[in-house]
């Protein structure tokens, strides 16, 4: 009868075979060569396949390759799963710097939209500026209403800033263009201090409100950037 080696089965019972290794080698005849050549397992729990019934040995054959598959599955298993976390961390890494490029770019549109904002207000500024009368375009009278100075300031005065200025007017002189602060000599429509400051604008700073309104634009701009400016700073502390 030939005898089949089996290296690691391991025979718990006549009919229940446990697989722990796999077939090695095969030598025939009762006796085994004594020069060497014998292949049949020296391990201490060697069990030869000739001695497992025959109806059980190609069940202990799938069984060993069972669990060769089995061995190699979970080792794929694990290299995927390696290459998975491998790729999923290369892939948040990549998301990151996507995302930082976006913050990036948002963030520089966002700073050219304003900068253009900006712009195009200043432009409006100046083209409302521009637009706006000289005091020498206006006639000359002996005297003005309320309601004359009003229009001559609204079309002196840029039309976004006109309210501020005409709030700061209201409470210096309530557009009386003759006004006079009998305690510090300030005269006129935005009330100069001295007076004579507004000779700067024209000679008829006394009697003219165009020559006023003139002055007293120049001044708020210079001092406060604008009319609003002044309007703000005016309500703060009461006086410009």
């Amino acid at each position: 009868m030939s005898r089949i080696s089996v290296r690691g089965f391991a025979v718990a019972s006549a009919t229940a075979v446990t697989t722990v290794g796999a077939v090695v080698g095969v030598a025939s005849g009762n006796s085994l060569p004594a020069n060497g050549d014998n292949l049949e397992t020296t391990a201490a729990d060697a069990t030869l396949l000739a001695d497992i019934p025959v109806g059980e040995q190609a069940q202990v054959q799938v069984a060993s390759l069972t669990q060769q598959a089995d061995a190699q599955a979970a080792a794929a298993d694990a290299s995927a799963r390696k290459s998975a976390e491998e790729a999923a961390r290369l892939q948040a890494a990549k998301d990151a710097e996507a995302k930082k490029e976006a913050a990036e770019e948002k963030a520089q549109r966002e700073a050219e939209a304003e900068a253009e904002a900006r712009e195009a207000k200043e432009a409006e500024e100046r083209a409302s500026r521009s637009a706006v009368r000289e005091a020498s375009s206006f006639s000359t009278q002996s005297s003005y209403s309320i309601s004359e100075v009003q229009a001559i300031a609204r079309q002196m005065v840029p039309g976004d800033q006109f309210q501020c200025f005409s709030n700061i007017v209201d409470h210096e002189s309530s557009w009386n263009y003759r006004a006079q602060n009998p305690s510090s000599g300030a005269y006129g429509l935005v009330q100069a201090l001295p007076g004579s400051k507004m000779a700067s604008a024209g000679a008829d700073w006394q009697t003219n409100p165009a020559t006023q309104i003139k002055w007293g634009l120049n001044y708020m701009n210079d001092r406060y950037g604008s009319p609003c400016g002044a309007w703000s700073f005016w309500q703060a502390n009461r006086w410009y």
